[in-house]
């Protein structure tokens, strides 16, 4: 079979129904963008979210593990997963995948054929693995109970270059103002008709599409959850995502018109902001005191590490990164920017027992930042 086309332009229609939909999305964004919640209310509900995708999207692909299984899995906490290995480590890496997404938007990576196989690798092998080729061979999804044959992939031979045009096409719809949520989510659909790999697809497309919702501002500080939307209606999902009744990708599939997908996949991300709207709302009705200008002079990752100061007097690099959900070496360079700002001060200057301290400016404040809603995994208290 051959393919009929030379390029990926997907056939879509912006109906009402979408129109009004992105409207509410904006309405949404703008309203949680300016919302003046407190840095550790802010840390707790970027944990929730991050441990709700990872444990939804592992989960929509037959992960085993419960909720607070997944939460003690990412959390470190000792546990008997006897027989469920392979899914402590699927979410291990989804939580690791995830964390890498954010910081790659966070620092402007675009879209290319290397990240995507970066980011495979790091849900399929983890964070040491080395980027993963396209399948060389075929693969067929069949239904688990039947054996039938629910979708017939495009052949291997076709797969880099598809990919290759699913990149350029995401590139320059980005540039030429398409909207994102409408880039995330042909992207997504995209994806999985290409379907790349032998396994894995699912994840690694559901993370594509939060890392484009970033990249384009429309990450919600970190809120996000659209794998939870799309596992509690897991048939809705698949259902979206079959847009022609023939299985086979070269009989009609190829040329599908997407316009419904679409629509499902601005629909629930609708429903997910509106969702993070409304707890956010919910925070600023509970009271949240106003802040003095010193304060509001900080960006969202300062006053994220800010928020650490109320269960403790020093922190390391490794307390940011697991705060920010970065790396180590991205903790490093903000925590020497922060001194130079002159929030931070270096405490113990030792390469290898270096800690933070706040400057006598910053530390007046955190006497109304309670103990109690220091995010997961924040710095243990120390003495001087």
């Amino acid at each position: 079979m051959t393919r009929k086309s030379s390029s990926w332009k997907p056939v879509y229609s912006i109906t009402p129904k979408v129109a009004r939909l992105l409207m509410e999305i904006e309405a949404a964004r703008a309203e949680v963008e300016h919302a003046p919640l407190p840095p550790t209310v802010e840390a707790e509900l970027r944990r929730q979210a991050r441990v709700r995708s990872t444990h939804y999207s592992t989960r929509i692909e037959g992960n085993r593990l419960t909720l607070a299984e997944a939460e003690k899995v990412i959390d470190g906490a000792k546990a008997d997963f006897h027989g469920r290995e392979r899914d402590v480590r699927e979410v291990g890496n989804y939580w690791n995948a995830l964390i890498r997404v954010e910081e790659w938007a966070a620092a402007g990576k675009p879209v290319s054929e290397e990240m995507i196989r970066r980011l495979h690798a790091l849900v399929q092998s983890g964070a040491r693995s080395k980027p993963t080729p396209y399948r060389t061979e075929q693969n067929v999804i069949r239904e688990s109970g039947s054996g039938e044959i629910v979708y017939l992939p495009p052949e291997a031979r076709d797969v880099p270059a598809l990919m290759a045009e699913m990149v350029r096409w995401i590139c320059e719809a980005e540039k030429s103002g398409i909207p994102t949520p409408i880039i995330a989510g042909l992207s997504h659909y995209q994806f999985v008709t290409i379907h790349p790999y032998y396994d894995g697809n699912g994840r690694t497309a559901r993370l594509l599409a939060t890392f484009i919702l970033h990249r384009g501002g429309y990450g919600l500080h970190g809120f996000l959850s659209v794998e939870e939307y799309h596992a509690r209606d897991l048939a809705g999902y698949y259902r979206a995502l079959a847009l022609h009744p023939h299985h086979n990708y070269y009989m009609g599939r190829a040329e599908a018109d997407v316009t419904s997908w679409v629509e499902y996949f601005v629909a629930t991300l609708a429903k997910t902001f509106e969702a993070v709207r409304k707890e956010a709302g919910r925070l600023l009705k509970e009271g949240a005191p106003s802040e003095p200008e010193p304060l509001r002079k900080l960006d969202r990752r300062a006053r994220v590490v800010l928020g650490l100061f109320a269960d403790t007097d020093r922190i390391a690099t490794p307390d940011v990164a697991r705060a920010l959900g970065l790396s180590e070496r991205m903790a490093r360079t903000l925590l020497g920017r922060w001194v130079e700002d002159g929030w931070l001060a270096i405490a113990e200057p030792s390469r290898r027992k270096r800690s933070y301290e706040l400057t006598a400016v910053y530390r007046q404040y955190i006497g109304g930042l309670s103990a109690k809603t220091a995010p997961k995994g924040a710095a243990k208290k120390r003495g001087k």
